[in-house]
């Protein structure tokens, strides 16, 4: 599917330039990266859902109530940024793939290696070839839309494509995969195919504000991506050129006024991680040549390595600082956040750069070691030293 003239790009003359102006600031200096704790109303609701307690209307019924109180938060918090802080999900990226044709998902036995902790959340698997008619995530994003006002503008987040296809070629996933696939490059085409159905979607909806969550990318600067991917350097090479492809091919011809943004992660589970390593590896291929507008970058601890890979983003591209962790409830002195901020400015312009956590809070929905009140005081913090650096 491509973006057309008549379909999407110029939905009427006037909303598209009075939506120019409006996005142009995106991302914004203070920033976040889109999920946020869950309320113990919204645990409870989707575990007697799961019980079979209540129907699926209730639990939407609670959703709705939560978000409708959490975007009035981020507002009161003075965030130009509106989410609804993936409350729909039981993860980050999971439950959007379970929104296309041909993904099916069960119960895990194992769950997914992290530091010290297993994150036990569904397996998920191909079931037949990707498609997707009216993908879910669809009508969560006007539910958020319709919350905009003169200050605020919606954020939709999603599993970035890349995301997507090395959840289907990993080793553990390969087999199945081969039943329906036997040659990888036309899964990348039916997943971007499928990718541009939804942008394409989501922006006639309004969403101006798109940001692709990605770990492939951690894992590939992790010291055991050849284990974790079962090749070679050489085999590590084509995995990035594949990653970098399917990412640009799914948002190739995209509406000039639609920001979108990649956040790389280096994986968030109730404060923990799964993978480590600088940046440098992939500089060249996913700082340089990616198409999107904006990076959010994990830079909380040593894990990330230094800013020195930020000299390879190319363009007039922004990045976002992921300076304050959201893993711990300890606030970061301000002091030393500053001094990052400067040290990462001799690589790009300062006027490029924009602050934020390093990622969300509750990437799955038992959320990471701190409370609403501790996640509050970070995002305050963030919001503090970006206006003290920008003015």
């Amino acid at each position: 599917m491509a973006y057309t003239e008549n379909t999407i790009v110029n939905p009427t003359a006037n909303t598209t330039s009075k939506a120019s102006s409006k996005k142009q600031g995106i991302p914004y200096r203070y920033d976040f990266v889109g999920s946020f704790l869950r309320p113990e109303c919204l645990k409870k609701a989707r575990a007697e859902f799961e019980a079979g307690k209540i129907s699926a209307e209730q639990l939407k019924e609670v959703e709705d109530r939560a978000i409708l109180d959490l975007v009035e938060k981020q507002k009161k918090a003075g965030f130009s940024v509106i989410t609804d802080g993936e409350f729909r999900r039981a993860t980050w990226h999971l439950d959007f793939m379970w929104g296309f044709e041909g993904v099916g998902h069960s119960k895990t036995k194992t769950g997914l290696p992290f530091h010290g902790e297993a994150a036990m959340i569904d397996d998920t698997y191909l079931t037949g070839k990707i498609s997707v008619k009216q993908h879910p995530f669809v009508e969560h994003f006007k539910f958020v839309k319709a919350l905009e006002d003169e200050h605020t503008v919606a954020k939709q987040t999603i599993p970035a494509p890349a995301q997507f296809l090395e959840q289907m070629i990993m080793p553990f996933a390969a087999e199945n995969t081969s039943k329906y696939y036997e040659d990888t490059e036309e899964l990348v085409r039916d997943i971007a195919e499928a990718y541009k159905k939804v942008i394409a979607d989501l922006y006639e909806a309004g969403c101006r504000n798109l940001q692709l969550d990605d770990c492939s990318w951690g894992m590939l600067v992790d010291a055991r991506a050849c284990m974790l991917f079962d090749t070679d350097e050489e085999g590590l090479e084509k995995i990035k050129e594949q990653l970098l492809r399917i990412n640009n091919l799914a948002i190739e011809g995209k509406p000039e006024d639609m920001v979108i943004a990649t956040h790389v992660c280096r994986g968030n589970f109730h404060s923990t991680y799964a993978s480590s390593g600088a940046y440098d590896s992939v500089a060249e291929t996913l700082f340089a040549r990616e198409n999107v507008d904006a990076y959010y970058l994990e830079f909380d601890d040593a894990r990330s390595g230094g800013f020195e890979p930020l000299k390879q983003v190319s363009g007039d591209k922004k990045v976002v600082l992921g300076l304050i962790t959201s893993k711990s409830p300890k606030l970061e002195k301000k002091e030393d956040v500053i001094a990052r901020i400067y040290e990462a400015a001799k690589y790009i312009p300062l006027e490029r750069l924009c602050l934020s956590p390093q990622c969300g809070f509750a990437s799955c929905e038992i959320g990471n070691k701190l409370t609403e009140e501790e996640q509050w005081a970070k995002l305050a913090l963030v919001k503090e030293i970006a206006e003290q650096v920008w003015g």
